[in-house]
């Protein structure tokens, strides 16, 4: 009998403890900051992609860019366009933005660039120092051209993560 009580009750408590964590975790969602359309977070990385609808286009596929903590007082940023068959110029440029706990507002940090011709896919990514202390994001334009049509162009852009 002992044994049968024991296991109810450590099933019960099991269960609360699944309660009780999930709980916390949608209570912390719900605090986050939001500055720009980006979550000020603590996760280590954060990937943005374009919205649906928004990207395609005759020949623009879509675009993707992300960011993750590389070490100390490092990132690791990447941005991609994809066309849906091969155009005479693709590109990404991406931006690195900086926002502090108190701002309401990103600031630029830092850009890079990738180009190509007569393909269908470019990427580029950089490792890139930043100060401690802030939340950094990665904002991505997405640029395609074929012929004399006219350029079409989309953006992505991720979630801002703390470098502590």
């Amino acid at each position: 009998m002992k044994k049968r009580i024991l296991s109810v009750l450590s099933s019960l408590i099991m269960a609360g403890c699944i309660l009780g964590t999930s709980s916390v975790a949608v209570n912390a969602q719900e605090n986050e900051k939001i500055v720009d359309g980006s979550a000020l977070t603590t996760n280590d990385t954060s990937t943005g992609r374009t919205e649906n609808g928004m990207e395609r286009g005759i020949h623009l596929m879509d675009g993707e860019c992300s960011i993750s903590k590389a070490g100390i007082s490092r990132v690791y940023c990447y941005g991609s366009t994809t066309a849906n068959h091969e155009v005479d110029k693709l590109a990404v440029i991406v931006s690195v933005e900086r926002c502090k706990d108190d701002s309401d507002d990103w600031g630029y940090f830092d850009s890079f660039v990738e180009m190509k011709e007569n393909d269908y896919f470019v990427y580029a990514t950089k490792s890139v120092t930043v100060d401690r202390g802030y939340y950094y994001r990665v904002c991505a334009n997405h640029i395609v051209r074929k012929g004399d049509d006219p350029v079409e162009e989309t953006y992505s852009y991720t979630d801002g993560i703390k470098v502590p």
